[in-house]
């Protein structure tokens, strides 16, 4: 791991540099119990039994690629992963200590459905080495949950926390959603107040977003309503709030952290560091060269049994992309970016100087700093628009 410290303020520059040159690994693990109406995944529902095949796949996939650094972190994400049994999570596991090796401190990390966590799955989470565990929450309100489509109940999350508090599992992180559609503001705060009883080490919150092709897309498209961007901007400002009475530091966009709990996975990719990618519809970013794996389970399973690459795509950046892609990301920490080429263009360019002269994005202390996040994705427009 690049010597950094990590207790240091998670919205520290130090940090964030320090994360470029960590080396993770992503995970996917498609098998759900259902699939909500907003999510647009790689994941497949009803087919938990060829979760074996599925291993044995990953774990050849992991075999064939050429060995790497020692990995900084490790996330497990879907789907739900936690569908997968710890033996199979912990085959995983081993077969990447023993491919690439995991740094001292290497954070393994996975998601969770709150109605699945047991004793037992959280003892066995722990006994493969689980050191970050993220509940998905979206909502402490009942009516949201079953507009989200969730399954769990306010007091199942309550319960995850405390069971895996108990199995010893070293950090707990919840995410939320808001801006569903007849959730209110006061709805949405004491969903975030509800989520800080439980003291959590980490909480995401993102904005409910109608993706293309989801069961969402259909209704909305059909005539349900659709989430309000202005309420939504409000709900982000509300739990900005919350989260820093609680003491969670903002170290990006949408992810608030206490000191020495950022997510280390996703705080390297953010930073710009490079990680594997294994399973159907994974990303990776390895020695310069992106590519992505097919999206199909019963496809990916057969290329890997057949001795054919399951790659459904890949390019390799210029220098310049590459720097550009890592401002690009990198406009959504805190902390801010090294602005390299691109930043200087963006700022010299017309509507980048129309953005410094509205408060929108600033030049400090030599990093390039997007200074009303809400507005993170327009910087990122105009940053592509002038290269």
């Amino acid at each position: 791991m690049t010597a950094v410290d990590l207790h240091t303020a998670p919205d520290s520059p130090e940090l964030a540099d320090g994360a470029a040159g960590w080396r993770s690994a992503y995970i996917h693990i498609p098998f759900c119990a259902r699939v909500c109406p907003y999510c647009d995944f790689a994941v497949v529902v009803g087919q938990d039994g060829a979760a074996e095949r599925y291993v044995a796949a990953l774990l050849t996939e992991l075999e064939r690629d050429e060995p790497w650094e020692a990995l900084d972190a490790v996330a497990f994400g879907g789907g739900t992963p936690s569908r997968l049994a710890p033996r199979l999570l912990g085959s995983v596991i081993a077969a990447l200590r023993a491919h690439s090796g995991l740094a001292p401190g290497c954070e393994v990390s996975i998601e969770v459905n709150p109605e699945d966590v047991t004793a037992e799955l959280a003892d066995g989470l722990a006994g493969i080495g689980i050191t970050r565990v993220s509940v998905g929450a979206q909502s402490f309100d009942p009516m949201v949950l079953d507009a989200l489509g969730r399954c769990h109940r306010p007091s199942d999350i309550e319960r995850a926390v405390t069971t895996l508090r108990a199995a010893g599992i070293a950090e707990v992180n919840l995410d939320l959603i808001f801006g569903t559609p007849g959730e209110t503001i006061g709805m949405w705060i004491s969903s975030v107040e509800r989520a800080m009883s439980l003291d959590p080490d980490h909480v995401s919150t993102y904005a409910l977003t109608v993706e293309k092709g989801t069961a969402l897309s259909r209704a909305v498209a059909g005539g349900a309503r659709a989430p309000d961007p202005d309420l939504q901007a409000d709900a982000w400002e509300a739990a900005s709030r919350t989260l820093h009475h609680f003491g969670l530091v903002r170290y990006e966009v949408s992810n608030h952290a206490r000191p020495g709990a950022i997510a280390h996975y996703n705080m390297s990719v953010w930073a710009g560091g490079e990680y594997l990618g294994l399973g159907m519809g994974a990303h990776r970013h390895r020695d310069g060269a992106r590519s992505w794996n097919v999206r199909r389970l019963d496809t990916y399973i057969r290329r890997v049994e057949e001795g054919i690459s399951p790659r459904q795509g890949e390019e390799r950046l210029t220098e310049f992309e590459r720097d550009r892609e890592r401002v690009l990301v990198g406009l959504r920490l805190a902390s801010g970016v090294r602005p390299g080429e691109p930043g200087l263009r963006l700022l010299e360019s017309p509507w980048g100087r129309r953005l410094a002269d509205a408060g929108v994005v600033a030049l400090r202390d030599g990093r390039l700093v997007v200074t009303r996040p809400l507005l993170t994705d327009e910087v990122q427009r105009a940053l592509l628009a002038y290269q």
